[in-house]
């Protein structure tokens, strides 16, 4: 069992110890949450880009005081020369997976980051960069979590030439130099090298006015009473309302005290079908789930203890990053940022060599559907950041995972295990899981919510019990494909006490 980490003043958890230890340092010079959130991110932007990266997006929740936390939405939009029919006219029905700029909305990150330390920051940008920008200019060793994702990059990106092993030293100027230029202020990145870079491969999908615009926007969170707690998340275009309408299904479905039991499994896995059924309709950029979030009770009715209930007949006629932080003064920050699909769209900005998510993957190519690819609109996101505040409205912990449309089903997990069983981090955390799983790419799981198969992490107790009560069950090694959870959560006496996901091999949870 994962081993829970305890500091007093601040802690960080990342995928990566050398982005932990980044976001460490800032907060031993005197820097926010949001400074070591910012450094941490920017570390694995440089460290970790089969994840992350500037190319991608980022939503955050910052909790500061007491009450609802500030939520930051930094997704990109879709440029001026989105042009849906011309895709439909190629013979598409889905947005292209790789190798098409047309799913690659402007990248918010930056804009994210700039966000979120113009109102939290203490630490001048030069100083949080500064790690990452020594990092890719000077080389880092090859992490034997990227090693392997290398394979699908080949000859797409010259950085990335001399890795053969775990340890090999690689160098990103090209990233350094648009580090280097985020730092003097927003339009060296943006309309600099990478902006430039950016329009020549666009080809006519974007103008400088699209990537003029500053893409984040402070936006109101969603809340869930859920085990005595408030849960916060995102609003759309996230995917974060199905991890509080599954919450709020399952709190009331008399949960077995031991999640070893398989009744336990089953409990869970139906809340999130009966939660993410319908996400295929539901889920749009600006999207009221106030209705849908209501729904719990009835959701919840159509559960049963002994079997599975099919949904089809209810619906309406990677890779990515997770981190978070806590400070000496009690700011908390979650944070997750993406590529979508591992490198994203396989597209690397030429001058830079930033990778291009794919996070317009997300959009509907049905003529008229709300979340319709189209220009200046921003697609469905599987990220969902999430934030824990007692009832008194102070902080408990913050929590997120990777892992596509699996993100609320791993966390319904977690948070059940630290809510309602009162598990350590490292407990809850590092204990086997289930997600749904389609078979196809880890962003279609809801397109055919009844073919979906129960995959059970191995260590996981509850393939027989839920083959029982009807569920199609596969097994798969522990590992990346449950996700990189990583939480932080403050104990009653102030001590924080963290955890950062095994499946990520390198991860840490670092404090002071």
């Amino acid at each position: 069992m994962l081993n829970t980490r305890y500091a007093r003043s601040g802690m960080v958890c990342t995928v990566d110890h050398l982005a932990s230890g980044a976001g460490v340092t800032m907060l031993e010079r005197g820097g926010s949450a949001a400074d070591a959130a910012i450094a941490a991110n920017a570390v694995l932007a440089v460290t970790a880009p089969h994840m992350c990266g500037l190319g991608g997006d980022l939503f955050a929740l910052v909790h500061d005081g007491t009450g609802a936390p500030a939520a930051l939405n930094a997704s990109g939009r879709a440029g001026s020369g989105a042009d849906p029919e011309r895709l439909r006219a190629e013979g598409h029905d889905r947005m292209p997976h790789h190798h098409d700029i047309r799913s690659a909305p402007v990248p918010g990150c930056a804009d994210g980051w700039l966000a979120l330390h113009g109102r939290y920051g203490r630490l001048t940008m030069a100083e949080v960069l500064a790690p990452a920008i020594g990092h890719a200019r000077d080389g880092f060793p090859v992490s034997p979590l990227m090693l392997p994702a290398l394979e699908t990059v080949g000859p797409l990106c010259d950085d990335f030439a001399p890795a053969r092993r775990a340890g090999d030293l690689i160098r990103r100027p090209g990233v350094a130099r648009a580090l280097e230029a985020l730092a003097d202020g927003r339009d060296g990145f943006y309309l600099g090298e990478f902006g430039e870079g950016l329009l020549a491969a666009g080809d006519g999908e974007y103008t400088e006015g699209d990537l003029a615009g500053e893409s984040a926007e402070w936006v109101e969170p969603l809340r869930v009473r859920a085990f005595g707690h408030d849960v916060w998340t995102m609003p759309p275009n996230s995917q974060g309302y199905l991890l509080l309408l599954a919450l709020g299904i399952a709190e009331e479905l008399g949960l077995p005290d031991d999640p070893a039991d398989p009744l336990w499994a089953h409990l869970l896995v139906e809340a999130a079908r009966m939660a993410g059924h319908d996400r295929l309709d539901v889920l749009f950029d600006g999207a009221a789930v106030d209705d849908v979030l209501g729904s719990a009770t009835a959701r919840r009715s159509m559960i049963t203890a002994n079997g599975r209930v099919a949904v089809r007949d209810l619906t309406a006629p990677g890779d990515t990053t997770y981190l978070c932080a806590v400070d000496g003064e009690g700011m908390g920050v979650s944070l997750i940022q993406s590529n979508a699909a591992g490198f994203g769209s396989l597209i690397f900005e030429p001058r830079t060599g930033i990778n291009l998510h794919n996070r317009g993957i997300g959009f509907s190519l049905l003529p008229g559907h709300p979340a319709e690819y189209g220009p200046g609109r921003r697609p469905p996101h599987t990220l969902v950041p999430a934030l824990v505040t007692d009832p008194g409205g102070s902080l408990r912990s913050v929590v997120g995972t990777m892992g596509g449309d699996a993100q609320p089903q791993i966390l319904l997990q977690v948070l059940t295990r630290l809510l309602a069983h009162d598990q350590a981090p490292g407990e809850a955390i590092g204990s086997a899981r289930w997600r749904l799983a389609s078979g196809g790419t880890g962003f279609d799981t809801w397109r055919a919510p009844d073919q979906a198969v129960v995959e059970v992490e191995e260590g996981g107790p509850w393939g027989d019990g839920l083959r029982e009560r009807g569920h199609p069950v596969g097994a798969a090694p522990y590992g990346s494909a449950f996700g990189h959870a990583h939480l932080i959560d403050v104990l009653p006496s102030g001590v924080l006490a963290g955890a950062a996901d095994p499946r990520s091999i390198i991860g840490a949870a670092a404090g002071l």
